[in-house]
C-alpha cells in the first residue's frame, strides 16, 4: 500500500488472525538503513555516482570550540588532532575562540580581553597559559591547520576590555577598573590604556550600545586605539596575521561600535571576515552588512529555521526573510554557537533539518564543533557537507511547501546536475509530484533514507519521496 501526501500519523488496524498491529511515528532521523517500506524483494536497490566529479568550490566554517570547552590547556592540541579528519570532510576554515589572556586566566574563554598580545607566554590572572593551552601551541594548531589547508580565523573582541587595574576616572568621578599597563592585566607592554581610551571621555560620551562591561567600552575614535588594534606595525590586526599566522577574523558583538571600524581594520589588514550582529531583523543585518563591507552570521535564517520546526510550519522556510535570500555570498549560516547552543535556539531534534537546510541551500555554512562531534549526526553531517561541496549549485527554486513538506531545488548549471531537497516533518513516509529541472532522468537520494531509484518524464515530472521524519536529496543516478 502506498501512502501519499497524508498529513497526521496513522494506525493501521490488521485483524486477521487475531492479531493487532499498530503503525505508529517513528523516532525523529530514524532513517531506514534497509528496504524502505513497499520495496518489494525485486525492486533494484538505487547506487548513486561519485559525487566528487562535480566539487564546485564551496567550503565549510567549523566553529572549532564550544562554550568552556574542556579539558582546560589542552585544547589547542586536542584541535590540532582533528585537522586531519577535517580536512578530508571538508572544511576549509576553522574559527577559534579569542586566544589573548582574559580577565577569568585559566577559566576564561577569551571573551573577557585584557593582554592581546598574551597568547598563553606571560603569568597573570593566575596562569601562564590561556584555557585553551601555551602559545607553542597555538602556533603548532595553526601550522597543523595550514598544511591541511584550512584558514584559521581569530575571534577579535574590539569593543570592551576586563581585567586592568583602577585609576581614579575624572568623566565618572570615581575609580575605575581601565588602567592597563605592564603591572595591571597588560604584562605584554602593549597596547597600554587608560580611562581616556573608554567611554566616556573628551571625545564624547558613548559610541553603540555597551551591554558587556561599560566601563571598559574601548573609543574606537581614540588614536591609541585605532594605532594599536590595527594601524602600528606591531597592531594587534598585523601581529595576529604576519606573526602569528591567522588568516581571517571573527568579530564579536559588533552592535556595539560602528561598523566603520570593522570597515577600517579589514582594510588595513584583509582577510576573509565576518561580523556578529545578533539581529533577527535581516533589514538591519544587511544594512550592517553594507556598512562593514564583510559577511554576517545570518541570524535571521537561524531564528527562522527554529520558527519553521518548532511550529511545523516549513512554509516559512520559504516565506521568511534571511540574508542569503539577499546577499548569498555575504551570509554565514548555521545552526549553533557557542551563545546558542547553552540555551539552544534549535532543539536537538530538530538540528538535522536545519543542517540539511543550510548545507543544501547558498550562504557559506557553520559547523557547530559538539554538532560535528555528536556520533548521532557525524555521519550524516559528512554526507551533507560533501553534498554542499558538490551537487549544491546553481538558482533555488522552492517546488512545494507546507506545514510539514519542504522541498526545494538548486538547478545546478551545465556541468553540474544540482538537487533536490525534500524535508519531511510526518510521521510517515510521503510522496510529491513535482516538476524539477530534469527531463528523463534516473533519480538517487544521496542521503540514503530512500534505497529505490526514481524517474522523471520528459516534462521533469516525478513523485518524490522522502522517508518519515527525514529529508532526502535527490539528484541524478
Amino acid at each position: 500500500m502506498k501512502i501519499k501526501n497524508m498529513k497526521k500519523a496513522l494506525a493501521l488496524l490488521f485483524v486477521g488472525s487475531g492479531l493487532v498491529f499498530h503503525w505508529s511515528c517513528s523516532d525523529v532521523f530514524d532513517q531506514p538503513s534497509g528496504l524502505v517500506e513497499n520495496t518489494t524483494a525485486a525492486e533494484e536497490i538505487s547506487e548513486g555516482q561519485d559525487l566528487t566529479a562535480f566539487l564546485n568550490g564551496n567550503g565549510v566554517l567549523m566553529q572549532a570550540f564550544y562554550w568552556d570547552v574542556e579539558p582546560r590547556f589542552d585544547w589547542w592540541d586536542l584541535i590540532a588532532d582533528k585537522t586531519d579528519e577535517w580536512a578530508a570532510a571538508g572544511i576549509d576554515r576553522i574559527w577559534l575562540p579569542p586566544v589573548s589572556k582574559g580577565q577569568s586566566g585559566g577559566f576564561s574563554m577569551g571573551y573577557d580581553p585584557s593582554d592581546y598580545y598574551d597568547l598563553g607566554e606571560y603569568f597573570q590572572h593566575g596562569t601562564t597559559e590561556t584555557r585553551f593551552g601555551s602559545r607553542e601551541e597555538l602556533d603548532n594548531l595553526i601550522s597543523k591547520a595550514h598544511e591541511n589547508n584550512i584558514e584559521v580565523i581569530a575571534d577579535i573582541v574590539m569593543g570592551h576590555n576586563s581585567g586592568g587595574g583602577p585609576e581614579f576616572n575624572p568623566y565618572r568621578g570615581k575609580d575605575t577598573f581601565t588602567l592597563f599597563n605592564e603591572m595591571n592585566g597588560n604584562a605584554s607592554g602593549m597596547f597600554n590604556r587608560s580611562f581616556e581610551d573608554y567611554h566616556p571621555n573628551s571625545i564624547h560620551n558613548n559610541d553603540e550600545e555597551a551591554l558587556f562591561f561599560e566601563e571598559q567600552d574601548l573609543c574606537h575614535l581614540q588614536d591609541n586605539v585605532q594605532n594599536w588594534l590595527w594601524k602600528f606595525d606591531n597592531s594587534v590586526a598585523k601581529y595576529y596575521k604576519n606573526t602569528v599566522g591567522f588568516d581571517g577574523w571573527r568579530f564579536d558583538y559588533v552592535k556595539s561600535f560602528s561598523p566603520e571600524f570593522v570597515a577600517a581594520w579589514v582594510d588595513e589588514v584583509g582577510g576573509w571576515s565576518v561580523g556578529e550582529f545578533f539581529d533577527g531583523n535581516a533589514n538591519l543585518v544587511r544594512d550592517w552588512v553594507s556598512s562593514a563591507e564583510i559577511n554576517a552570521f545570518d541570524f535571521p535564517c537561524l531564528f527562522q529555521m527554529r520558527d519553521a520546526f518548532e511550529r511545523n510550519d516549513l512554509t516559512i522556510l520559504q516565506n521568511g526573510d534571511m540574508l542569503w535570500k539577499t546577499n548569498p555570498n555575504e551570509s554565514v549560516t548555521f545552526v549553533a554557537n557557542h551563545d546558542t547552543d547553552r540555551e539552544p535556539v534549535i532543539a536537538e531534534e530538530y538540528k538535522l533539518y536545519a543542517y540539511a537546510y543550510i548545507l543544501t541551500h547558498p550562504g557559506y555554512p557553520t559547523i557547530f564543533y559538539l554538532d560535528y562531534e555528536n556520533e548521532e549526526f557525524k555521519e550524516k553531517l559528512n554526507q551533507l557537507i560533501l553534498i554542499n561541496r558538490t551537487i549544491a549549485s546553481g538558482e533555488v527554486e522552492v517546488l512545494y511547501a507546507d506545514g510539514d513538506e519542504y522541498i526545494a531545488a538548486r538547478k545546478g548549471n551545465a556541468d553540474n546536475p544540482g538537487l533536490v531537497l525534500y524535508i519531511n516533518r510526518n510521521g510517515l513516509e510521503l510522496n510529491r509530484e513535482v516538476t524539477t529541472h530534469w527531463s528523463n532522468e534516473d533519480l538517487h537520494d544521496y542521503i540514503g533514507g530512500i534505497t529505490t531509484s526514481l524517474s522523471t518524464d520528459a516534462n521533469g515530472v516525478v513523485s518524490l519521496k522522502a522517508p518519515a521524519n527525514g529529508y532526502a536529496v535527490w539528484s541524478v543516478k
